[in-house]
């Protein structure tokens, strides 16, 4: 069985505007949805959570509930079983016009004791590992830099090292000749000691910043930044931060405590069904500093490892990150050809990203279009065939 899903979307300020917007544009299936030109759209929900949860299309049922009516046969015995009888992954497009926070998800012990001790602001005890997969052009933070580049940044930029003065030393020192747990921890200094810097000293070096140089690509970025959050010290994570600059079909891979904020682009995203989100910079929402810096790992290294490279196997490029709830398959079918989507014992949810076609999905024969998304139940066999053009559709799966 297959079923036409109704997904939400949001309005979060720093999405894309209209049809511009790549989750706008998919939304815009649903005919009960009218896109203002004048809004930002920011991300397309698709699975359970009840902050975006689906529907069946057509009708005001949730997906939940066809789930909750016999989780064995939508989601499998084994799946069922490991996750409570609950879909363990929530799927997504995102929009992004406007850089959005730098932040970190919380490893499963920390989201359930921050659940416990802040449920309005935690709402939940799962941790959020994701991964996101260019959809356009994309520009993300994600993961500390090599520890000389950061070295490297304190001397070219002495706007950056007036705001670690009590950090900047020790840290070079460290990178040049400490051991990785020395590293570790001056690395954890200097990013201490800059995210708790003061906002006038912020702004007075952000501004001397953004005057003094320009033509760097990391210049340019931080003027980009500030431009979107005057005095924001986010804008300094340019420094300490990897910058990725990912193509159509390149992923990339966010472990639980792992430091990123996506600047620029639309993408799709998988994640373990969570909104915990713990924030320090770039954001007008709640900053929770002390968590952020105690929780992250402060694993460091190049830009390259953290790219997720998938597995080409014929028209399929699967993204399968180290973690159970979730793989994601990009199919691509030119035009007249097919693809087999083979059975599997878990559930799918499938987005058309690109093309015309139809799903024969057991007995029923669905039409895709850009924005279509179906929930596949488990032991389904299907078939996607392209009609006027190239057809491409990403699915999110768990087995």
């Amino acid at each position: 069985m297959a079923i036409r899903l109704a997904c939400t979307v949001n309005n979060y300020h720093w999405g894309k505007t209209g049809l511009s917007s790549k989750a706008a544009q998919f939304a815009a299936t649903n005919p009960e949805i009218a896109i203002d030109e004048n809004k930002p759209y920011a991300e397309l929900w698709m699975g359970t959570h009840p902050s975006g949860p689906s529907k069946v299309f057509g009708t005001e049922t949730p997906l939940s509930a066809v789930i909750d009516e016999d989780a064995s046969v939508a989601l499998g015995e084994s799946v069922s079983k490991q996750y409570g009888g609950k879909l363990p992954f929530l799927f997504k497009v995102l929009s992004i016009e406007k850089a959005l926070s730098i932040q970190a998800h919380p490893d499963k012990q920390l989201a359930q004791k921050l659940h416990s001790e802040r449920p309005d602001v935690y709402k939940d005890a799962n941790h959020k590992p994701e991964m996101s997969i260019a959809l356009t052009d994309f520009i993300a933070l994600s993961g500390f830099r090599p520890l000389e580049q950061i070295s490297e940044f304190l001397t070219t930029y002495p706007e950056f090292n007036a705001l670690v003065p009590n950090s900047s030393s020790a840290f070079k020192q460290a990178a040049l000749a400490g051991s990785d747990a020395e590293k570790r921890m001056a690395l954890k200094g200097l990013f201490a000691e800059l995210m708790n810097a003061h906002k006038d000293d912020v702004q007075v070096q952000l501004d001397a910043l953004v005057q003094r140089v320009s033509g760097e690509k990391e210049a340019a970025l931080v003027q980009r930044l500030s431009k979107e959050y005057p005095g924001d010290v986010g804008c300094f994570c340019v420094f300490m931060l990897n910058v990725l600059e990912l193509k159509p079909g390149q992923a990339f891979y966010m472990g639980p405590n792992d430091p990123h904020a996506y600047i620029y682009g639309d993408c799709v995203e998988c994640m373990a069904t969570s909104d915990n989100v713990v924030r320090a910079g770039l954001t007008p929402k709640l900053r929770d500093v002390p968590v952020l810096i105690d929780m992250l790992t402060y694993d460091y290294g190049s830009p390259e490892h953290k790219l997720l490279q998938p597995q080409v196997e014929g028209k399929h490029k699967i993204y399968d990150p180290p973690i159970d709830e979730f793989t994601v398959k990009c199919t691509t079918v030119e035009k007249g050809e097919q693809a087999a989507l083979d059975p599997i014992d878990g559930p799918q949810i499938l987005l058309v990203a690109e093309g015309h076609g139809i799903l024969a999905a057991g007995e029923d024969t669905l039409p895709l279009s850009p924005g279509f998304v179906y929930f596949v139940c488990p032991g389904i066999h299907c078939t996607i065939t392209s009609q006027e053009t190239s057809l491409v559709t990403f699915t999110a799966q768990c087995q």
